[in-house]
Parts: C-alpha cells; structure tokens; sequence
C-alpha cells in the first residue's frame, strides 16, 4: 500500500512511536488478529469481497469536487477540491474502516462486535455493517457524547446496535475508548473490537490506516485526472487520525505534497492539539503524542466537534510530525463554524464539524506563497451536529 514506507524495522513502530501496551491478558488476541489481517490482505477472495463492499454497498468512488466559489470569497490563488467523503452510505469515511475490519472479524469466526464512538460516525458505520451481517453490535459511546449527537444514537439504534454510555471523567471519546478495551479484556476470546481511527496498539495503527488509504488512493487518481498534475497542499482535520491518514498515504512518497493537519484549536474551555502541543505518552495501546498536565496525566481536552475531543493521536501522524512530513495546523471552535457556514452557503455542503476545522484552515493556508493546488478531504458530513450550532450558525 501507498505510504507504507514509514514503518520501522520493529513490527508495530512509527519511528519511537506505536507499539502493544496492553495487559497480557489481550496479547493472544492482538497476535491472532495481526496473523489474519496478514493472511487477509493475501487473500485476492478478501479483496474481492471489500472492493464488492466498497462499491455496492458504501458506494466508492466518491468524488473529487471543486469548490469555486470557496475559491472566489477566500481570493484564493489556487484551485481547491474537496474529496467528499461525506457522500458515503452512513454519512462518512469511518465505513471504508468497518467494513474491512467487520470482514476480518467474519473471518476469524467472532461474532459480537463492540466498538467505541465519539461523534457517532464510527458507531453507525460499525452499526450498519453488522446489520448487513447480522452480527451483535455494542458501542460504547460518552454520555456527553450522547446527547450532542442524538441522532447518530438514534442510527445505531435503528441498526440494531446496543449503544452503552461511558459516565466516566468527561464521558467523551476518551472515556469510551476506556469502556470498549475494558469489555474486550473480559470477553477477548468471543468479542472483536472495531477501534475506529488509527491508534491502539500494534496492528491496529497500520490495519486501520490500511482500510481508510483509499481515500488517497483515489484522490490521486482524481487529482491528475482533473489537473493533470499532484496537489500542492493535502490536508485533513486531525481527531485520532483516520481520515488524514487515509489522505495523506496517497501522496506520502510525493515529498512536493505538503501534508497538513487540522486539530482542534478549541476555546477558553481548553484545546485538542495534540500534534503542536502533545508529548510522547501511552494511552489506549500505544505510544503516542499526548496532552499532559504537568504531572504527567492525560490532559482535559475541549472541542466543539465530538471527534476531534480526544487528548491522543495516531503514532504514523505522530512520526510524521517527529519527521517534519506533517504540518501541524489548528483551527479554533469559532473559526470551524464559521467554515461550516461558510461551505453550507457557498458550495451547498453540509460539512461535519469535524472537517469544518480543515475548511477553516484554507483561509490561512490559500495567504501561503508556494500553495498552488489544494486538496481537502471533506471527511464527513454535518447533519448529527445541527442541534447543537449556535443560533448564529443556524439563524
């Protein structure tokens, strides 16, 4: 695959970052699921069944759309497309994810699923694919999580999906993804658990950045074809890594594409900039960079996009970054909805607030000398945050 270059010698390592710290009791599970994902990406029948998945049922390819008008009231010198991810079935690109790790799932005969969410777009993808195979479905989800994004509840519910509140420290994502390994602990031997961004420990960095590089893939594809040449800028909004790396390995081995990642530059109430501030930590599997306070503990984060509140990233965004591949960028919660508006009544998309913060972004970058061709993954769309925008937003 694209961008595959980065791994170290050492199985399940981005440079000093990566790596399984898990309780012993998971290490049988994490070799059973390393050993198929191998035997898996081997299998020309795998990759008959995903691509069949992919184009029927989650309706790839999507499409490269240039934005214009963005370009006409940003005065932007260069071109500007958006890989609208946001067409997918189930409203995102956490389903080219599940699908292929629900695959693996089959394969290795589990047949209860759990996974944990943070805006939901993961728990309805999981959702979705288990009710396309029948299999049980458990998400775990932050209360507070729940209630900003109500209707993506109601979508895994609908999808005959169980949906367990995590009522723990700020009941966000964090704490979810705290709930879902606590569960896998206790029931490794039946359960397999979909993690949806690229984090966790070894394989899960590489498995889920595996599945998501289509998007580049066909990006790079679709950019030459439009414009006959590679971008100048890629860039992505950055929670735990997904949706930028699925971009971002379509142009890793592209050293003119700059790389450039969106985190959330939240408010007063605290930030999630793990990239630009973080430290190298473990949480949640892996070493990583992380926010910390000054005792060394995971630190409070804040956004107003539920999948970007998350004080962890990826450990390939976080070698990328030790190996000045990425740019980090942040945008704050008042500039994401004003690009969230700014999309909704330019170009008629209803952007997810999480890819709002990469829109928010161009502003900026477009100011930059050497942009000349700009390529934005529209990662998700908006519809799961319209109850909680400010009445300036939706007047």
């Amino acid at each position: 695959m694209p961008g595959d270059t980065t791994l170290t010698r050492r199985p399940g390592r981005f440079g000093r970052h990566g790596g399984q710290y898990v309780p012993e009791t998971l290490m049988p599970a994490l070799a059973e699921l390393a050993r198929a994902h191998t035997e898996a990406l081997a299998d020309p029948g795998f990759a008959a069944d995903l691509d069949v998945l992919l184009r029927d049922f989650a309706g790839r390819p999507t499409p490269l759309d240039r934005a214009r008008r963005l370009e006409a009231a940003l005065d932007s010198p260069a071109p500007i497309y958006l890989k609208r991810e946001d067409l997918l079935h189930t409203g995102a690109h956490k389903l080219n994810n599940t699908i292929g790790q629900v695959l693996l799932a089959r394969r290795m005969g589990k047949r209860r699923i759990i996974a944990e969410t943070g805006a939901g777009q993961h728990g309805v993808a999981t959702a979705a694919v288990c009710a396309r195979f029948g299999l049980e479905c458990i998400v775990y989800m932050g209360e507070t999580d729940m209630q900003r994004q109500r209707p993506n509840v109601q979508r895994m519910h609908l999808f005959g999906a169980e949906v367990r509140p995590a009522r723990t420290g700020r009941r966000t994502l964090q704490d979810a993804t705290s709930e879902a390994i606590r569960d896998w602990v206790a029931n490794v031997e039946t359960t397999y658990y979909v993690i949806g961004s690229a984090v966790g420990p070894h394989p899960y960095p590489e498995l889920v950045a595996g599945f998501q590089t289509v998007i580049g893939g066909e990006a790079r594809a679709q950019i030459l074809d439009a414009e006959g040449r590679l971008p100048s800028h890629a860039v992505a909004c950055v929670g735990g890594g997904s949706n930028a790396l699925g971009l971002f390995r379509g142009f890793l081995d592209d050293p003119e594409v700059a790389l450039v990642g969106v985190e959330a530059g939240g408010s007063a109430d605290g930030h999630a900039r793990t990239l630009g501030l973080g430290d190298p930590g473990v949480l949640h599997g892996a070493m990583s960079l992380l926010l910390q306070d000054e005792d060394g503990q995971v630190a409070p984060v804040h956004s107003v996009s539920a999948g970007l509140d998350y004080p962890g990233v990826g450990p390939q965004l976080a070698h990328l970054v030790d190996t000045f591949r990425l740019v980090a960028a942040a945008a704050t919660d008042a500039e994401a909805l004003a690009a969230f508006a700014d999309l909704c009544r330019l170009e008629g998309i209803l952007p997810a607030l999480e890819t709002a913060h990469a829109i928010a972004h161009l502003r900026a970058l477009v100011r930059e000398p050497d942009v000349r061709l700009v390529v934005v993954n529209c990662s998700g769309r908006g519809d799961k945050d319209l109850d909680h925008l400010p009445e300036e937003v939706t007047p």
